[in-house]
Parts: structure tokens; C-alpha cells; sequence
């Protein structure tokens, strides 16, 4: 299975944070399965950062990438000329562009957002 981490599922799994589900704790961890980080989680975690609203735990971003085994999911064109096609059922452009990178690259979207789940794409609950 091909995973995409949300990016607050992104900053559990590299706190190792109770609040992230058995169920997506597992299918992260497990050795079969590509885990995608997208560039839109940098982004986002770049402007938080920048503003004094996350920090990220032990080291920077790319360090942690390579310390989980993750891949990095670059955003295409296609990617962004996806989510004008979206439906309007959630506002955050950081979510929206996760939403069209699932659609497309059919991956499985890991998240506790539960407006993602109006959208037409694989879920884990995290």
C-alpha cells in the first residue's frame, strides 16, 4: 500500500504521539508499504514555524525524512490544477492539495481530519 501522511500525522509519527491510531501507527511502520511526505507538509510546516506556531522535535525536516524511511512527494502542476475540481467541503489549501496528490497518485491518504472523508480517496484514521 502507498500511504500519504497528513501533516499533523506526519509530526506524530516522528514524535512517536499517543494520539496517532493503531491502525495508521501500523500500516506506517510497516516495512511493505511506501509512506509519502508531500512537499505541501514543508510548506505548511515552514509557514507554522515561521510564525511561532510548531516546532518540529529532534532535528530538521529532511533529517527526519531520512531517519523514517519516508519519501518526499514533489507537487506537480497536475497536482495543483487538481484541486480547483475539488468540491468545496474543506477550506485549507494544504488539505486540499493532499486531497488532489491522493486522487491522483492513488495513495492512501492518512489523516484524522474527518472532512477529508467526504472526498473520493482512501482514508486511514489516524
Amino acid at each position: 500500500m502507498n500511504l500519504l501522511l497528513d501533516t499533523h500525522v506526519f509530526l506524530w509519527a516522528i514524535d512517536d504521539d499517543p494520539r496517532l491510531s493503531n491502525a495508521a501507527r501500523a500500516a506506517i511502520i510497516d516495512g511493505n508499504n511506501v509512506v509519502f511526505v508531500s512537499a505541501a507538509t514543508a510548506w505548511e510546516i515552514s509557514i507554522k514555524k515561521a510564525i511561532g506556531k510548531l516546532t518540529i522535535p529532534q532535528g530538521s525536516y529532511l533529517d527526519e525524512l531520512r531517519l523514517h524511511r519516508f519519501t518526499p512527494l514533489n507537487i506537480t502542476t497536475e497536482h495543483a490544477l487538481a484541486v480547483a475540481d475539488l468540491p468545496p467541503h474543506h477550506k485549507d489549501p494544504f488539505d486540499r492539495l493532499l486531497i488532489a496528490q491522493a486522487q491522483i497518485e492513488k495513495l492512501t491518504l492518512v489523516t484524522a481530519d474527518v472532512r477529508i472523508k467526504q472526498y473520493a480517496v482512501q482514508l486511514i484514521e489516524a
